[in-house]
């Protein structure tokens, strides 16, 4: 499986951004087969939960309220709408796939495949 992530760019805090991730090499068709998710790592900074979804939705703290997770399982894509951006969520957003759908949604160690990530930037 191959993630590539996308949409990511420059804004000024307040403002939204959508990226996608799209996976290639999949055969599953529905939701209860994986789970996709997406982390994010600052500079100097350790990766962090964001959002995750399969059969359910899951947020990190600092997504809940602002972002919203979806995904197009027929297209083997997923989305990350972001909206009232600040300048900590600056940082190389990645996408991940799982297998294991009893795994913790938001342990990084616990997802299989990883995109090279997009990297958001926001400014004050």
């Amino acid at each position: 499986v191959q993630l590539q992530a996308s949409g990511g760019g420059s804004v000024q805090a307040g403002a939204s951004l959508s990226l996608s991730c799209s996976a290639s090499g999949r055969t599953f068709t529905t939701i209860d087969k994986y789970r996709m998710g997406w982390f994010r790592q600052a500079p100097g900074k350790e990766r962090e939960f964001v959002a995750a979804i399969a059969w359910s939705t899951w947020y990190g703290d600092s997504a809940k309220g602002r972002f919203t997770i979806s995904r197009d399982v027929a297209k083997h894509t997923v989305s990350l709408k972001m909206s009232e951006l600040k300048p900590d969520d600056t940082a190389v957003y990645l996408c991940a796939e799982a297998l294991d759908l009893q795994s913790s949604p938001g342990n990084v160690w616990d997802y299989d495949y990883w995109g090279q990530g997009t990297l958001v930037t926001v400014s004050s």
